[in-house]
Formats: structure tokens, sequence, C-alpha cells
């Protein structure tokens, strides 16, 4: 199937027409010819009554939505097909409330499907190389804008006192990847460097003092002083991170409005995949998107 053709919702809507026309495609992607037993593996099931299939092994009978994210949903197949379509094109993501009017399911329904979705917006665990940007952000409201009974002493000026920080990692003409930290202490962020960075790569940073060391577990570092109002020296500069923060931070102001720490990394997840693949075309994510349902993610996850 060419995804490129799927240039709107519209056009997906027309190809994928009912619950029936979904399944089809499920089946088509995930075993092609060849019917697989989801429980015992065997090959050549049989097709069953009302699109189930019957395994001559095991004797179970089994849907095309078992082992993946679909399975054991009372939602239909389309309503599913629609809300990875809007989640994936929409820049800023689309709120639970406004996924539960345009797919008519309740509220509580839509956010439970968004959850999900998320957690197809994994990272992995490819490593970074050549020219990296590294920065840190700090999310959580403004102490002035809180309640009176819900300020916290202390945060004044710029503190981050009562935010979550989160760091991320920018390689030039490249991926993104950022994670959410207990604290932005060097041995939480070198754990992190060491693991998604290839050693010799140029990493550019700001002043921050922990990020001193670098150079001493084999990589090129380089600092750009913002306190001296400088910004950019060269090829040192952060300005590319620092863009991702601004969309970040904007898709959460302007979507979401207020998220918890528990929840936030599947928020950074989504902000991470939808910028990684910012150049591809609506109905290349989509696909992308539907071959990542293809397994199980368990309600521990959510």
């Amino acid at each position: 199937m060419d995804f490129r053709r799927f240039n709107s919702l519209v056009s997906m809507m027309e190809y994928f027409t009912s619950d029936q026309q979904c399944r089809k495609y499920l089946v088509e992607s995930r075993w092609g010819d060849d019917v697989v037993c989801p429980y015992c593996g065997c090959h050549h099931c049989k097709a069953g009554y009302k699109g189930r299939y019957v395994c001559p092994h095991c004797l179970n009978k089994f849907s095309v939505t078992v082992g993946t994210v679909f399975e054991n949903t009372k939602v239909s197949l389309r309503k599913w097909f629609i809300a990875i379509y809007l989640i994936s094109y929409h820049k800023k993501g689309i709120s639970s409330c406004q996924l539960a009017k345009d797919i008519q399911v309740t509220q509580k329904t839509a956010w439970y499907m968004l959850q999900k979705i998320r957690c197809m917006f994994y990272q992995g665990d490819h490593q970074l190389e050549g020219e990296v940007e590294l920065d840190e952000v700090y999310i959580g409201g403004k102490e002035y804008f809180k309640h009176k009974s819900r300020k916290m002493d202390g945060t004044r000026g710029r503190s981050t006192k009562g935010k979550t920080p989160v760091f991320g990692l920018y390689q030039r003409n490249g991926r993104i990847a950022a994670y959410v930290v207990d604290s932005t202490d060097r041995k939480t962020l070198f754990t992190i460097v060491s693991h998604k960075c290839k050693p010799g790569s140029h990493l550019y940073t700001d002043e921050l003092s922990v990020y001193d060391r670098l150079d001493r577990i084999g990589y090129d570092h380089r600092v750009v002083i913002h306190s001296l109002k400088t910004f950019v020296n060269g090829r040192v500069h952060t300005n590319s991170i620092e863009g991702f923060w601004g969309h970040l931070k904007r898709m959460i102001t302007g979507t979401y409005h207020n998220l918890s720490r528990t929840h936030l990394q599947r928020y950074v997840d989504e902000s991470v995949f939808r910028w990684n693949h910012r150049k591809h075309s609506e109905g290349t994510v989509f696909k992308i998107l539907l071959g990542r349902s293809l397994r199980v993610i368990p309600y521990s996850l959510i």
C-alpha cells in the first residue's frame, strides 16, 4: 500500500471505510498469506467464524487484534486508526477532550487511547554521533499563576524548585533524544551521555558546571557562554536543542496545559517522535505508527 497518498484525514478515511477494511490491512501487514498463531507460533492457521482464526495445533481461536495495541478493545478499529492519524500529524498533539468529540467516545476512553498510542512513540536505543548539542529544561508552572495555597517558598527569580528537569541530546542534522530525570547532577547526565553518544563525538553545551568533565570520558567538549551574551561561537551553540524545547513547551501549554510528573515522559516521547519525523509525509508517519501497533502494551505501562 502506498501510504504517501494519505495526505489528509479525508483521504485516509476514504480508504479505511470500515472495521473490516482495517482488519484486512492488519492481517496483510502482520501475516501476509501465512497466519501465525499468537499463542503457540503455529503457521497456516485457518479462517474461522466472523473474521476469527483457528490454530490447528493448540486449537485456540483468535483474531488479528490479539497481541496488538487493539487487543480486547471495545472501540472500533476505524476510530483507533483515526485517533492514530490525528495525533501523528497534529503539530502540537491533540487533547483527550478534542479527540473524544472527533471520534464520539467519552473523554476517559479518549485519554486511554492516547496514552496507549503514546507508548508507540518510544525513542529506541539509537546512538548519536558527530556534533551533538546537550541542554536541559525544567517543566512546570510559574508560581505567580498558582493559587496562594499551592505556592512554594523560595521560588523567586528563575528558581527550578517544584519543576521537573528534562535532559536532551540533539545530533546536528539528525535525531533528538530527551529524558525526564530526577536531577541534573553530573552522575545522572553523564550516564545518559555515555549511553547515547558515541565516543569521540563533538559535544556542545552551555557553561553549566556539570558538563566540565565531558572531555575526560572520551568526548570533544566545547562551551558557549550564555552569561556573556554569547550564543553562537562558530559551530558551537545550543540553538537547535533550544528550538526543540520551545516546541515541547508550546505543545504542553497550548494543548495539554498541565502534566503530571508520572506521565511527563510519555509526552516528551511524543514530542521527540514528532520532531524526528517532521520531514516525513503524514502518510509515512501514519504507516510507522501502525507498524508499531503490532505489539501488546500492558495496562501497567499506561
